[in-house]
């Protein structure tokens, strides 16, 4: 049986050429070469920045008005977090306001990236619900950035749905694309005047895999071979949609920027000498990727690899379709080229390797027919699997330069968790940031990558997910022992503050190579001492010396 929409009919059997040439030139490099570092610095009009969302900072989760998000239910079940932790509370930004925007400030960062409250702005996720209190708040944030002269750059959707979307079927649910659609036009209306740099959904591949397929973030649905392809359906439509929104009738009169957050890891091949080993690396990008960016950024469509993939395991399965949904042509139209930038968030390295998947019970995972293990030869973080492997990002952003047309890309989310005990002395984050960076570099200045932005995660230890307090990303300390939540610049927020006014890394002086002329009168000779010079007779003659006279005064019959 053919099924309607697995396409290409036989199996991908090259990598394709444009993103091979990534694995070909760089997976041969030495550990030598991989830590070379770099001197130089970033175009004038980089943009430096750092991250925040709002659940992980903002507390006040039913102030003024605020309406519960999946997040707000998922952290107040008991067992759930580390400790019953939530971001009831957090980091008080609804109530600290001005302390954040004095970080801001201290850091001269040029971009702040934060996301909108969905249930904040509307409680029950409609538009009829409409919160002044909350559009008031983010009135005030954006206002008092562009005050200090700080670009706000907003994400409209970050993780926290509004718990009375989800009781109607959350993402699932065909009705959010036009339901998601109206939140941004009223964003775009409300706020478009002076946000210039939008992106409507952080990571959607979190959202579909881990909320939908492995369940273990909310919504907690566990159902890994069917939900995620639904819900990234209708999560790229949603995007396409809000997009085109803006263009229709925001963009003439506001001129700003639209785009999707999506997240990678760099893939590297067990072994780049095989080639149905690099194939599953390019296979584990393009699942992870390549899903929310080849409609995109590329034709509408899902890669070709995804297509065939589970295409041909649905069949496997006894299935009339395939578990992959299709876009008609309308659609494909519809979606292709839906961004203005590519905003990709990045904090590791895997190495890939084939493996063939089981075909039952159904799943995204087993669809890859691929393993994942960790870079073993890097420094480990407080987050398992999450290991700093900075030279990965160099090959993330040449992908994505050969894949896509070597687009405009602003690095959305980068940073490292340490323990959140961590108050002064984070030299792990500094170590984890000075590499990072500069692999960006190497891609900007050595291969032509276009890299506008690069966004440091995250301003402040915040409620990290499903790591409660345990850890934390942020430049800056927070206690949050303290009611007042006190706030402390660490090491890093110091250093980068230096990244951000040198712009990079430039050549230190003491490593310049100098270029110049002695003064006319200047005197130049030679040096000799006499020991040194008689010594030096003494051999010469040696070794003048006829054989026959080397060969008596090597002789111990001889005598005088």
């Amino acid at each position: 049986m053919q099924l309607p929409h697995r396409a290409p009919a036989l199996p991908p059997s090259e990598v394709p050429s444009k993103s091979k040439v990534v694995w070909e030139k760089f997976s041969h490099h030495s550990k030598f070469q991989r830590k070379l570092y770099h001197f130089g610095t970033f175009p004038q009009d980089f943009s430096w920045g750092v991250s925040s969302s709002a659940y992980q900072i903002e507390g006040g989760w039913d102030a003024d008005g605020k309406g519960p998000s999946i997040w707000d239910v998922f952290t107040q079940t008991p067992g759930n977090t580390p400790a019953d932790a939530t971001g009831d509370v957090a980091c008080d930004s609804y109530n600290r306001l001005d302390e954040d925007l004095y970080m801001l400030r201290a850091l001269r960062v040029k971009s702040y990236r934060f996301s909108l409250s969905w249930s904040r702005i509307f409680p029950d996720g409609t538009r009829s619900s409409m919160n002044q209190k909350g559009v008031d708040y983010y009135n005030r944030l954006i206002n008092g950035l562009l005050a200090n002269k700080i670009t706000p750059m907003v994400t409209i959707y970050h993780w926290d749905l509004p718990q009375a979307l989800q009781d109607r079927g959350g993402w699932e649910n065909v009705d959010m694309i036009d339901i998601f659609n109206d939140y941004c036009d009223f964003c775009f209306a409300t706020f478009g005047d002076r946000v210039k740099l939008w992106m409507t959904i952080n990571q959607p591949h979190s959202i579909a895999w881990l909320g939908y397929g492995l369940g273990t973030i909310p919504p907690s649905i566990k159902n890994p071979g069917i939900s995620p392809y639904i819900v990234a359906h209708n999560l790229i439509k949603a995007h396409a949609k809000a997009y085109h929104t803006y263009d229709d009738k925001y963009r003439t009169s506001q001129g700003g920027l639209v785009s999707i957050a999506l997240n990678a890891d760099w893939i590297e091949p067990k072994d780049v000498n095989v080639l149905r080993e690099v194939r599953a690396a390019d296979r584990a990008l393009q699942f992870q990727l390549g899903w929310f960016a080849h409609p995109i950024f590329k034709n509408g469509d899902y890669p070709d690899a995804m297509k065939w993939q589970v295409g041909n395991k649905s069949e496997l399965q006894d299935l009339s379709e395939s578990r992959l949904p299709s876009f008609t042509e309308e659609e494909k139209n519809y979606i292709k080229g839906t961004a203005d930038m590519f905003c990709i968030n990045h904090y590791t390295t895997k190495i890939a390797s084939h493996v063939t998947g089981q075909l039952s019970p159904y799943s995204y995972e087993q669809d890859r027919d691929l393993s994942e293990t960790e870079e073993s030869d890097s420094p480990t973080t407080d987050i398992k699997n999450q290991r700093a492997v900075a030279w990965g990002l160099r090959r993330l952003l040449n992908w994505i330069k050969e894949e896509y047309g070597n687009p405009q890309i602003y690095i959305a989310e980068n940073g490292v968790a340490t323990k959140s005990s961590t108050m002064w002395d984070d030299s792990t984050r500094v170590f984890y940031y000075k590499t990072y960076i500069d692999e960006a570099l190497k891609a900007y200045e050595l291969d032509g990558v276009r890299v506008n932005g690069y966004i440091a995660t995250s301003l402040m230890d915040s409620f990290e997910w499903l790591n409660g307090y345990k850890v934390g990303f942020g430049l800056h300390h927070v206690d949050f022992s303290n009611t007042n939540r006190p706030r402390t610049p660490k090491y890093s927020a110091h250093f980068y503050y230096y990244v951000i006014k040198d712009n990079g890394f430039p050549r230190p002086d003491d490593e310049k190579m100098l270029y110049g002329h002695f003064r006319k009168d200047f005197l130049w000779s030679t040096a000799t001492a006499s020991y040194q010079v008689l010594m030096l007779l003494c051999y010469k003659c040696f070794l003048m010396a006829p054989p026959i006279i080397l060969m008596r005064l090597d002789s111990t019959t001889i005598t005088d």
